[in-house]
């Protein structure tokens, strides 16, 4: 089963698209998972400009790349969250506005469609990102946090995130939801919770990514096995844990790349992720989408993480066969 091999541009936002698709080419990618930052896909000038996605598609077709998704993760968080300071970091200026928190939500989701009308324009059919959570803050139960508290939460999402699928529905576009932690879902049991409150809505999807699932102790082939159907996107993205007895899953308050933590991203391949299984169940629920490498390795360059991984993918991505492997006897 042939997938296109891509790499997801969120992480290179320092470097133009020229510069990254140059480099993504000679790394071996088919393609680039375009980032709604940087200067790889500007919602605004997509809708805009009448030449800007067609401008957009030629520079890729230059370097011999395609592009089948865009992401708005940073956007996307801030529909639903608790506003503050942090998200002045991740926000363009006109969605942050004077920081009044209803009112950056309020933007936001107005952006969200806006990037479903750009996804359409540019002919992708995904949009990959985060929902947010009002409720994310109130995951350990101390104080008392009671069911009418979840529940509100998840009415919040479903009432904000509503009508902007609605407008996905309409130009035909699929929202893929990175289920992972500070969003709405976080693992198998608030993913169901979530499909749940927004009424299985047509144009609620997910990006799978093994990584997030992993070290919180979650079984990413169980998720594919869950939710095949809903997968439309698909990262490819390695994580470490370990169990020394001194720190635990949450992070110990320690930064990515300090060896004290419990877990840890790393170049695919490289981690604890068991990718021969994830393979062979995305086979197995007929997804047929891009492998998109999400590279981060706190020790290690880009460049030659962005390569290997590269190489990594195409290695453990095989053909599938309706024959079996004895069939040859009988006809010997």
């Amino acid at each position: 089963m042939h997938r296109p091999v891509t790499l997801f541009t969120g992480q290179w936002a320092d470097l133009t698209l020229e510069e990254m698709a140059s480099k993504a080419a000679s790394f071996g990618y088919d393609g680039l998972e375009l980032a709604c930052w940087g200067d790889h896909f500007d919602v605004t000038r997509a809708l805009a400009e009448d030449d800007y996605c067609q401008a957009r598609h030629e520079l890729l077709a230059a370097h011999d790349l395609k592009c089948w998704s865009i992401s708005a993760h940073l956007v996307g968080q801030a529909v639903c969250d608790r506003i503050d300071q942090r998200h002045h970091q991740i926000l363009p200026d006109h969605v942050w506005g004077h920081g009044d928190a209803e009112g950056v939500r309020e933007r936001a989701a107005e952006e969200m469609k806006n990037t479903a009308r750009a996804a359409a324009k540019l002919g992708v059919e995904v949009v990959n990102g985060f929902t947010g959570s009002s409720i994310w803050p109130d995951w350990y139960f101390f104080p008392p946090t009671s069911e009418d508290q979840i529940k509100q939460g998840y009415d919040d999402f479903a009432n904000r995130w509503g009508p902007i699928l609605d407008v996905f529905s309409e130009v035909g576009v699929k929202f893929a939801l990175e289920v992972h932690p500070a969003e709405i879902a976080y693992d198998i049991y608030s993913t169901q919770t979530a499909l749940e409150a927004i009424g299985h809505h047509e144009s609620f999807c997910f990006n799978f990514d093994p990584s997030h699932l992993l070290w919180q102790g979650v079984d990413p082939v169980k998720f594919i096995d869950m939710f095949g159907d809903r997968i439309v996107h698909a990262h490819m993205k390695d994580v470490t844990v370990k169990h020394d007895g001194m720190a635990g899953v949450l992070g110990s308050h320690l930064p990515f790349g300090d060896h004290r933590r419990g877990w840890d991203f790393r170049s695919v391949g490289r981690g604890d992720v068991d990718f021969d299984g994830i393979i062979r169940a995305l086979n197995r629920v007929g997804y047929r989408g891009p492998l998109s490498v999400e590279w981060e390795d706190p020790h290690m360059h880009r460049e030659h993480g962005a390569q290997e991984s590269c190489d990594y993918v195409r290695s453990i991505s095989f053909r599938t066969t309706d024959a079996a492997f004895d069939d040859a006897f009988s006809k010997a």
